[in-house]
């Protein structure tokens, strides 16, 4: 892509709107550019309100020299999608609403961003005590196979799936929105900046070693206020009498 004469972020997505949904009802550009940390490979995300589609759809294009990651609802589907975020702990589409810049449609999108704002606000819903179980053990055996693994390349994704399970089990107790990828990181900063420099620390000097005694420790940490490592007694599924 011709990166010097390209158009500016919200020059582009201005641009795009007017070829392709000049009827719509509202727009929001989202996501790094909006948030100053675009690097050379970011997207535009463009969140598009159009009361014509009967069903939302997602679809990734190039134009005018830009990635582009739409994301298109009506006035009404949007809300199933702030919902299913909700169940999983991961807010993409409230986050990308309540940081977004508008471009379309103040009134009728203002009232949308208070409402994914007060959904970022409230948090996930609390775990239940059987799901801490579950995820305590789930932990325990992971670091378990870290602990007594001798294979480097075992360890490698040994670890990308403790480092995974623990952030996640972390925020979830918490009370704290999970993130995936970059997010993870992002996540764990928002709920305790110092203490996601400890857990990335951790592990990097685990990746940088192979030394494992910092991770194993920072996992335990974690475990201790309910229980600690739990296998003997673990029960799923099970029928009780």
């Amino acid at each position: 892509m011709g990166e010097v004469n390209r158009l500016q972020p919200i020059e582009a997505a201005h641009q795009f709107l007017n070829k392709y949904f000049v009827n719509c009802q509202g727009a929001i550009l989202a996501g790094s550019v909006v948030r100053g940390e675009a690097t050379e490979t970011s997207d535009l995300d463009l969140i598009v309100f159009d009361q014509d589609i009967s069903s939302s759809y997602r679809e990734s294009l190039v134009d005018f020299e830009w990635p582009i990651e739409l994301f298109v609802h009506n006035l009404t589907s949007y809300k199933e999608y702030f919902q299913k975020d909700c169940e999983r702990a991961r807010p993409s589409l409230p986050r990308m609403v309540a940081e977004g810049m508008i471009l379309r449609g103040e009134e009728i999108i203002g009232p949308i961003k208070q409402e994914a704002r007060e959904i970022l606000d409230k948090g996930p819903a609390k775990w239940p005590a059987e799901t801490i179980q579950v995820k305590r053990c789930f932990l325990t055996d992971a670091l378990d196979d870290f602990r007594g693994s001798s294979d480097r390349a075992e360890e490698l994704f040994i670890a990308n799936t403790l480092a995974e399970l623990a952030s996640e089990f972390v925020l979830r107790t918490n009370r704290q929105w999970i993130g995936a990828s970059k997010w993870v990181v992002r996540a764990l900063k928002q709920y305790n900046e110092p203490y996601a420099n400890q857990f990335v620390d951790a592990f990097n000097h685990f990746y940088q070693t192979g030394e494992k005694k910092e991770v194993i420790q920072l996992v335990e940490e974690i475990l201790q206020p309910f229980g600690g490592r739990l296998f003997d007694g673990f029960s799923m599924g099970k029928d009780k009498d």
